[in-house]
C-alpha cells in the first residue's frame, strides 16, 4: 500500500508539473493582428449603423479593450506564457498589431489569452506603458482599471443624448469582468527564429449585446461599475474568433 501511495503521489505531482504554463525562453516571435468587426463587416466608427439581435440600431463611437497574458500551446500539449498587457484601439491602427518575443520555436495550435487586467496589476495603482492612466482605461473613482469600453448611440436608448456607455471591468466575485479567451488554431503555426507566422483574430463587436445574454438598449443602455459588468462580460467572452485564411 505504501509504495502504491508513493507511486500515485508521485504521478498527481508530474500530472501537475506537466499542466503548468511555462514562461516563455526562444528566439521565436509571436505576431497577432487584431480586427475588429461587426459580425461579417469591419468596424467603421461614427459613419455606419448597425443592429443588435433585438433589431435596435446603433453606432459605435468608440471601441478598445485590454488583451495579455498570452499563451501558446504546442502540438504536443505544452503550453508557453506571457506576461504583460496591450491596448487594442479601433482608432489606433498601430494597437492591431502586437508581437511577443522569445517563444520557443515549434508548432502551437491554441492560441490563450486574457481581456482584463488581473487582480494585482489592477492593485498597483496608475502603472506606465498600456496601463498608463493617459489612455483613459484608468477608473478615477475605484482603483482598478476598464477592461472594455465601447461608445456609441442608440435611437433605443433612453440614456441622455441616446448614448451607449458599456465601461467594464473589475476583477473582485461575484462581479469578475476577467475573462480567458481560448482559441484553438484552424492550422498549426509555425514560430522560430528565422520564420513566424501571423495569427490573425477577430473580434465582434455584436457579440457584447447578443449570446448569452440579449441586451435591449431600452432597459440597459450604461454599464460604467460594477452593476451588471459581468453580465457583459459573459458576452464578450464569446466575441473573439481566429479569422478565416485570406481574411
Amino acid at each position: 500500500m505504501m509504495k502504491e501511495h508513493v507511486f500515485y503521489s508521485l504521478f498527481v505531482i508530474a500530472a501537475l508539473v506537466a499542466a503548468m504554463a511555462f514562461m516563455v525562453t526562444g528566439k521565436g516571435k509571436l505576431s497577432i493582428q487584431f480586427q475588429n468587426y461587426v459580425e461579417d463587416k469591419s468596424l467603421r466608427l461614427d459613419s455606419v449603423s448597425y443592429k443588435n439581435v433585438l433589431g435596435q440600431p446603433y453606432n459605435v463611437t468608440m471601441f478598445k479593450y485590454y488583451v495579455g497574458n498570452f499563451r501558446l500551446k504546442n502540438i504536443r500539449g505544452r503550453e508557453y506564457a506571457t506576461k504583460g498587457y496591450f491596448l487594442i484601439n479601433q482608432e489606433e491602427k498601430n494597437s492591431m498589431q502586437i508581437s511577443i518575443d522569445n517563444f520557443p520555436e515549434g508548432e502551437y495550435d491554441t492560441l490563450i489569452f486574457t481581456l482584463g487586467i488581473d487582480s494585482m496589476d489592477n492593485c498597483s495603482g496608475a502603472q506606465s506603458g498600456a496601463l498608463d492612466p493617459v489612455n483613459g482605461m484608468f477608473w478615477a473613482w475605484n482603483t482598478g482599471y476598464v477592461f472594455l469600453k465601447m461608445e456609441g448611440k442608440s435611437p433605443a436608448s433612453n440614456s441622455t443624448a441616446r448614448q451607449l456607455e458599456f465601461h467594464i471591468g473589475g476583477y473582485k466575485e461575484p462581479n469578475n469582468c476577467i475573462r480567458v479567451i481560448r482559441l484553438p488554431l484552424k492550422h498549426a503555426v509555425k514560430i522560430g527564429e528565422k520564420k513566424n507566422d501571423i495569427i490573425k483574430v477577430q473580434a465582434d463587436v455584436s457579440h457584447l449585446f447578443s449570446a448569452p445574454n440579449p441586451v435591449d438598449f431600452s432597459k440597459l443602455s450604461s454599464v460604467v461599475d460594477y452593476k451588471n459588468a459581468s453580465t457583459i462580460a459573459d458576452n464578450y467572452a464569446t466575441m473573439f474568433k481566429i479569422a478565416d485564411e485570406g481574411k
